[in-house]
């Protein structure tokens, strides 16, 4: 019993932040993130049991942050979204216009349909390979890399006619630094 509390802990002090971070891209609003990374925290303790391979913690936590996401949304939507404007500019990341420029990707991102926003969104945020994403959305490799083509395009063709007004060309990247459109 004490190993299963030392191995819960160490999946809540690895994974909480990126939990949270997923939560937040799905839902917008911090309070409800932090809900759902609890909600998920929680069912995960119930089913700790069942988890046979601590390889596929990962891939779990997000699986059940996925579903409870889902059955929040069943019952009622939120009318309102709360846009996080305290960042101070310390670094170039920071400044207004990068903060600008991320605000715009992310928004276009929120716009693509659900079937391309996901695999997106699990690339993008975790890092996920096309395997990985299959293996979580249950799909096949070859339907979500066509997803995440079609998602780059219609990103493209947003974040084209947005940069049109603004005169300065978005790019899309993803955690490990390659560009969408190379």
């Amino acid at each position: 019993m004490q190993n299963k509390h030392i191995f819960f802990e160490k999946l809540v002090s690895a994974y909480a932040k990126d939990l949270y971070r997923y939560a937040y891209w799905l839902c917008k609003q911090p309070t409800v993130a932090e809900d759902l990374v609890q909600e998920t925290f929680a069912r995960a303790w119930k089913a700790i049991d069942r988890l046979k391979d601590e390889k596929a913690a990962k891939a779990w936590l997000i699986t059940i942050l996925r579903r409870e996401n889902a059955r929040m949304y069943e019952k009622y939507q939120p009318l309102l979204l709360e846009l996080d404007e305290g960042l101070v500019a310390e670094e170039e990341c920071n400044e207004p216009s990068q903060l600008l420029e991320k605000s715009e990707l992310q928004q276009s991102i929120m716009k693509l349909p659900n079937d391309y926003r996901e695999p997106m969104i699990l690339q993008i945020i975790w890092g996920l390979s096309g395997e990985e994403i299959a293996s979580q959305l249950s799909l096949k490799l070859a339907t979500v890399n066509t997803r995440l083509f079609r998602a780059r395009q219609k990103l493209k063709k947003m974040l084209t006619k947005e940069s049109r007004y603004s005169h300065t060309p978005t790019r899309i990247t993803h955690k490990s630094g390659g560009r969408f459109d190379e």
